[in-house]
């Protein structure tokens, strides 16, 4: 029996989510991972027992919350990263977005807290993304996904603190985690924001390629799961301390323009 409690960590099969399950097997907690389809996790983790969820099926949600039953630890990392231009962007693919990287999180989230609240303890981790708090041009949909998960979070963070329970949101800024092999795009071949939207691509491609590894978003988020009060929001990655302080001191036009440079985009 785990001495630290038993973590449910949703896209453990790759990248972060992989990297966070195998932090807590380290530091002994009972770890279950989450996969589409645990038959096809190409490395498993030692000691981590993997679970099926679809996000966007609400009894898939429901089932995961029923089979793996208490936790002390919950892990929203699983998602999709999407760009496009915002008038190319199919509602279709904004809603399956919301689906994943909100409505998802936030449901299994409504089915594990209770119990958590009832035991007067428990630790959420919504993994967002430094997009959230600095967004940048050509990823509207997914800027907009990671704000309102973290809007859910620093919202019922105040509910439940009297309760014992804790929750937090970690943004990553760039990771080197092959993610943008995976990244879902929508952009026409005659679109007049081609060239642009190439651009940042390009740039954002590279800085993810030069990015942080998982193992220290890995890191950052079992600091924030083993804080005794965690801070609302939990930053890593792409120079975090300096450019938030930037943040703080620079108008929010500045902000702006710094990011965009970044992204070779003017």
């Amino acid at each position: 029996m785990s001495t630290r409690g038993r973590a449910l960590v949703t896209g453990a099969s790759s990248g972060i989510g992989e990297a966070v399950a195998a932090a807590l097997v380290r530091r002994g907690y009972k770890v279950y991972g989450t996969s589409r389809d645990p038959r096809k996790v190409a490395s498993p983790v030692p000691g981590v027992e993997y679970l099926p969820l679809d996000l966007s099926d609400e009894e898939s949600i429901e089932t995961l919350a029923r089979s793996v039953g208490e936790v002390d630890v919950l892990v929203n990392n699983a998602g999709e990263s999407q760009s496009g231009p915002f008038e190319e962007l199919p509602m279709d693919a904004v809603r399956r977005l919301f689906q994943l990287n909100v409505f998802g999180a936030v449901r299994l989230s409504q089915l594990l807290l209770p119990g958590m609240r009832e035991r007067r303890r428990g630790r959420v981790v919504m993994v967002g993304s430094m997009l959230a708090s600095f967004p940048l041009a050509y990823r509207s949909s997914y800027v907009a996904s990671k704000a309102a998960i973290k809007g859910f979070a620093h919202a019922a963070r105040r509910e439940y603190a009297p309760y014992g329970v804790r929750i937090t949101t970690v943004e990553p800024g760039s990771i080197a985690t092959g993610i943008s092999e995976r990244r879902t795009q929508y952009v026409a071949k005659d679109s007049p924001f081609r060239a642009a939207y190439d651009t940042m691509l390009a740039a954002l491609n590279s800085n993810e390629a030069h990015g942080i590894s998982a193992e220290k978003v890995a890191a950052k988020i079992v600091s924030a799961i083993e804080a005794g009060r965690p801070r609302p929001l939990y930053a890593v990655g792409s120079n975090a301390p300096l450019v938030f302080a930037l943040r703080r001191a620079l108008p929010r036009a500045a902000t702006e323009r710094m990011v965009a440079r970044r992204h070779g985009l003017k």
